[in-house]
């Protein structure tokens, strides 16, 4: 099982930017879905982007599409979340997952959060008004 690592976390004010970093090591990082997924107090854990195994494929949840990027580095076993123009709804912890690429059947499956079977311990984001 692949093993997950995030960080970039922090606070930051409305409309800034915040990049967030996921490192991976256990197995072929390449076997895998990657996706971002976010929880705030009080709220079930919800997607945020996914990409596939190339880089070739993404997917956004409505609520952050055109704001946020996501992005992975085969060679260097990372995928990045780039947030930009972050609202204050943005903030909660943000999780790193992996789902087995075998696993995700259409575009719409890699934002299934019950697909992902590996996780990050999560980083707290903060967005102040």
């Amino acid at each position: 099982q692949v093993q997950l690592v995030e960080s970039g976390g922090g606070m930051v004010q409305a409309g800034g930017s915040l990049r967030l970093s996921c490192a991976a090591s256990g197995r072929t990082f390449s076997d895998y879905v990657m996706g971002w997924f976010r929880q705030a107090p009080g709220k079930e854990r919800d997607f945020v982007a996914a990409i596939d195994w190339s880089g070739s494929t993404t997917y956004y949840a409505d609520s952050v599409k055109g704001r946020f990027a996501i992005s992975r580095d085969i060679a260097g076993n990372t995928v990045s979340l780039e947030m930009n123009s972050l609202k204050t709804e943005d903030t909660a912890v943000y999780y790193c997952a992996a789902a087995a690429a075998a696993r995700i059947t259409s575009i719409r499956a890699m934002g299934e959060l019950l697909l992902y079977d590996a996780w990050g311990q999560g980083t707290q984001v903060t967005v102040s008004a």
